[in-house]
């Protein structure tokens, strides 16, 4: 009596092949789209220097809630621009703020993240604009994810104030800029 012997769709090399390409394919937006990592991390460091500017002088925290046997209130007073409210309250958002950029090409034939102010006034093609819109903002969170507890440290020691975001967070904390960069290509404009 024959008996006939099959074999399994993993000993199938067209299988292992199909395997290969969906694993590829699902993989592939994991990397990332952003060809100036430099360029995106200065629009994210920009973001970020509009919060700092932007920020109220704020009172003390005070932390003193509970009561001792005495009637006393027990707890310390935390002074605002050390505390791990003020590095939320800069960073809660930033990457939603993100989907406000976009790549824009400049005169110089260069390109430059901008922030948007109207996406029906852009005249470039608002579907392209908008999925550059998503890759930053997904930068950015990879970037934040890299560099946040460090980044969080150096705002709470005034390490890092409005004017110096862009140094701290692109060269010295993430790297993604080794090089000088002039002022004019960080693309600080607005459309």
């Amino acid at each position: 009596m024959e008996t006939k012997t099959t074999k399994g769709r993993s000993g199938n090399p067209r299988y292992a092949m199909w395997i290969v390409v969906a694993i590829v394919v699902a993989l592939a937006p994991l990397t990332s789209s952003i060809d100036d990592k430099c360029a995106a991390c200065y629009a994210v460091a920009a973001e970020i220097e509009l919060g700092l500017s932007s920020e109220k002088p704020r009172n003390h925290l005070d932390m003193r809630h509970r009561l001792d046997s005495k009637g006393q209130r027990e707890g310390k007073v935390i002074d605002y621009r050390v505390s791990e409210l003020r590095v939320v309250e800069l960073l809660d958002g930033l990457c939603e703020k993100m989907q406000d950029y976009t790549l824009e090409k400049l005169e110089s034939g260069e390109r430059a993240w901008v922030k948007v102010r109207n996406w029906d006034s852009l005249k470039t093609d608002k579907q392209e604009a908008r999925a550059y819109s998503k890759d930053l903002s997904t930068f950015c969170g990879r970037l934040l994810e890299e560099t946040e507890d460090e980044l969080a440290e150096w705002i709470k020691k005034g390490s890092i104030e409005a004017g110096s975001v862009s140094n701290a967070l692109c060269k010295d904390l993430s790297k993604h800029c080794q090089f000088p960069r002039d002022s004019n290509e960080i693309g600080d404009g607005e459309l």
